[in-house]
């Protein structure tokens, strides 16, 4: 399945994707949200004939597709040849940061560079919704706590992530840094996460290419590391890195974001999304 929010902002309604007709899922869950998100609930929803539910007509904003995310996780240098153009040593570890969930925004929506940001950067990432309560789980059992999979826009500004004394959690949580969705994917969709490509234009210019198949860390490793650290809860999301390409990277010099500029995200089976450059006043 294909599971949508969509509506105003805070104000999101549940639905799920028939081909290409939105269809609402009101009569069934109140949202797409970590307490409908375990198996038994997906599979009802599963059964559901999706021509027997409202379609939805117009053209609605598409909302995150997780509503009321518990934790924000993400795992930092996950590619390879991503730390390599960072000049980052490959970690021996998934290193943790976090995303404040007030940066989380629809897929579609406006990314606003903060006041004073000169280095606004782009990261197309694989996001992973935790279905299932993990603690302590097995690499071999992680993925049966996955409920869905979706596109995650990891938006950074590298001088606040790296200049400002602390944590990258500063560069990472500006608002609208967090675009999520178009869609869950239910994990059933998903046959196999380390094979899917990636990639993210800037103004219709490819900038990111990549496959899951080259993480260093992939979706069950990092499952299996993260659970023994703290709860994984239905509802929390990690988002998993980014392959190379990203603005910081560039040769000779760095590129970043400016207002008005053009984002375009896709990953395999996953989506797309779309987010215009704006400057917070």
């Amino acid at each position: 399945m294909k599971l949508v929010r969509y509506g105003e902002k805070g104000a999101e309604k549940p639905g799920l994707m028939d081909g290409d007709l939105l269809r609402d899922l009101s009569g069934h869950v109140s949202d797409i949200s970590g307490e409908m998100l375990d198996d038994a609930t997906l599979a009802k929803l599963r059964n559901i004939d999706p021509a027997t539910l409202p379609e939805v007509t117009g053209s609605p904003r598409i909302g995150p597709c997780v509503g009321n995310i518990g934790k924000f996780l993400c795992i930092g240098l996950n590619y390879s040849d991503h730390a390599a153009e960072t000049g980052a040593a490959i970690p021996q570890h998934p290193i943790l940061f976090f995303k404040a969930n007030s940066a989380v925004v629809g897929p579609n929506d406006d990314v606003v560079m903060p006041r004073g940001s000169t280095h606004t950067d782009w990261e197309v990432e694989l996001g992973v919704v935790i279905g299932k309560t993990a603690k302590y789980v097995s690499k071999a059992d992680a993925l049966e706590h996955v409920a869905g999979y979706c596109i995650i826009n990891d938006v950074s500004e590298r001088h606040f992530q790296t200049q400002l004394t602390g944590q990258w959690t500063k560069g990472k949580s500006c608002d609208t840094f967090g675009p999520t969705g178009p869609w869950l994917v239910t994990r059933d969709e998903v046959a196999e996460p380390q094979a899917l490509a990636l990639s993210l234009d800037v103004n219709g210019k490819r900038m990111q290419t990549g496959n899951t198949s080259t993480m260093i860390f992939t979706v069950a490793e990092i499952i299996e590391h993260l659970s023994g650290l703290m709860t994984l809860h239905p509802g929390d999301v990690i988002t998993t890195g980014t392959p190379p390409g990203v603005g910081m990277g560039m040769k000779p010099e760095p590129v970043y974001l400016k207002v008005g500029d053009v984002m375009e995200l896709q990953i395999e089976g996953l989506g797309q999304q779309r987010q215009k450059v704006g400057q917070d006043a």
